[in-house]
């Protein structure tokens, strides 16, 4: 029978493991790595309440500034409103 911290040990991935997966992760193709960063921000966001945005994020934002779509406080206004840095 397992004990308790064997279970545990089975449940969560060990530093070994982790190492092992990131190892993995550093062969695959730039798309999926782009992919697997994306999901992870969006995981750090859930659990912090804090979405930060990503330079591509911010440059569709300049641009639309600039193209006066929003005028800067609605820009603002929908940036609080998402809670995004």
């Amino acid at each position: 029978m397992e004990s308790t911290a064997d279970l545990r040990y089975d449940l969560f991935m060990t530093k070994e493991q982790l190492d092992l997966v990131f190892d993995n992760i550093r062969t695959w193709p730039d798309d999926d790595q782009a992919e697997l960063i994306e999901l992870a921000r969006e995981i750090e966001a859930r659990r912090t309440g804090v979405y930060v945005l990503s330079d591509d994020e911010r440059a569709a934002i300049a641009k639309a500034r600039k193209s006066r779509l929003l005028s800067e406080e609605e820009s603002a206004a929908v940036l609080n409103k998402i809670g995004a840095e």
